[in-house]
């Protein structure tokens, strides 16, 4: 706009033909006489950008046949845009009827299609990096495919190894993959063996849900503990491959056959770990046993769980029974795993903050809108 008015200020004051102006402003003499004409016909205001909308549109949808569209769906809100065009039809066979996507644009430009409640989408964030480099620095658990025994109930194995000298911890027969039975598994290995750093799985039930962080029961209180919960990709199991390596010898040699109830099965798999750990020779350690290699962690289990601790810059928030917590007088939600905990929120920018559930970050917090967004899924939307 600013070289416009200028390149009409050039005209006005006669001191170059039109030929050498639109050559010193780099346009065509058709556009520089447009120009001109425009200014002496309206003025300033000529020199602004017209719409380029048409006048007509050929195809434009009669407004007979939109009017008859809009009163079916008053009386029907609840029907979509096919039931629309068959009844359509029926009481006007002659008519020339738009298509199926007319028929939603109609809808949605007269307000008559309802808006679906955003949901929050929980992205994931990535390929697991994180190096083993002595026992205990990584755990991997999941539960094997779960089988019938010899009288008709399921078993759900739930094996825990340990990622540098590929120790079977355990491999527990469940009913379920509920987080009762697995949670004291987990107790009793913690108290045997210690307290591993990381502890790695998929996304399954009960280790991650579709929360923020797809932080679960099970692994919010793993983060209490001060053992870090670490997915892999969806869809990705070679990211646990020395664990899912494991699960192949252990259906070869424990369920086939399956044994005929599920405490005849933990008999099973009892002796197929102990084989497994002190006697089995294992590739990946140059034929060594997993025993040999393996030893308890330093990091005991305390008897009483610390209290999640944050530093003074952060905002701390308790969450409450509705999984939210109170901002400036608002509700905002969190997470209802997160119930009768604390979460920290630490200011990065005016009026973001990233949110931290202890160590772990659960996602960013816009006080603008209210809402907590998960990182990774925000990130994800945006790449593509």
């Amino acid at each position: 706009m600013d070289q416009r008015t200028q390149f009409i200020a050039d005209y006005l004051r006669e001191s170059l033909s039109t030929t050498d102006l639109c050559a010193l402003y780099g346009v065509s003499r058709k556009t520089g006489y447009k120009w001109i004409d425009r200014y002496l016909r309206h003025g300033p205001t000529g020199l602004d950008e017209r719409s380029c909308k048409p006048r007509a549109s050929p195809n434009q949808t009669d407004q007979e046949i939109v009017t008859a569209i809009l009163e079916i769906r008053r009386r029907h809100p609840s029907w979509g845009a096919k039931k629309l065009l068959v009844l359509l039809h029926k009481g006007h066979p002659r008519w020339d009827l738009p298509g199926r996507s007319t028929v939603c644009d109609i809808l949605s430009r007269h307000g008559l299609v309802p808006k679906q409640r955003q949901r929050r989408r929980i992205g994931h964030p990535g390929k697991p990096t994180s190096t083993i480099l002595a026992p205990n620095d990584l755990w991997c658990a999941d539960y094997k495919g779960q089988f019938k025994t010899g009288n008709g109930l399921y078993c759900y194995p739930l094996t825990v190894t340990d990622g540098y000298s590929r120790y079977l911890l355990s491999c527990q027969a469940l009913d379920s993959t509920a987080v009762a039975g697995a949670k004291p598994v987990f107790t009793r290995l913690f108290k045997e063996y210690g307290l591993p750093t990381r502890i790695r799985t998929d996304n399954g039930v009960p280790f991650a849900t579709t929360t923020l962080a797809r932080l679960s029961a099970l692994s919010a209180w793993w983060v209490r503990l001060g053992v870090m919960p670490e997915l892999i990709e969806p869809g990705k199991p070679q990211q646990n491959g020395r664990h899912e390596r494991m699960h192949r010898t252990l259906k070869d040699e424990t369920t086939r056959p399956a044994a005929g109830s599920l405490s005849a099965q933990q008999r099973k798999f009892n002796h197929f770990r102990d084989e497994f750990n002190n006697e089995r020779p294992h590739e990946a350690l140059d034929q060594q046993t997993p025993a040999s290699q393996y030893q308890p962690s330093l990091r005991e289990m305390p008897n009483k769980i610390p209290p999640l601790e944050y530093p003074d810059r952060f905002e701390v928030r308790y969450v409450s029974a509705n999984g939210g917590i109170r901002w400036n007088r608002d509700w905002v939600n969190v997470s209802s795993v997160c119930i009768g905990e604390y979460v920290g929120f630490e200011e990065i920018d005016d009026g973001i903050w990233n949110v931290y559930f202890g160590p772990l970050k659960l996602g960013r917090f816009d006080e603008r809108h209210m809402r907590i967004e998960d990182q990774y899924g925000k990130l994800k939307r945006r790449n593509l």
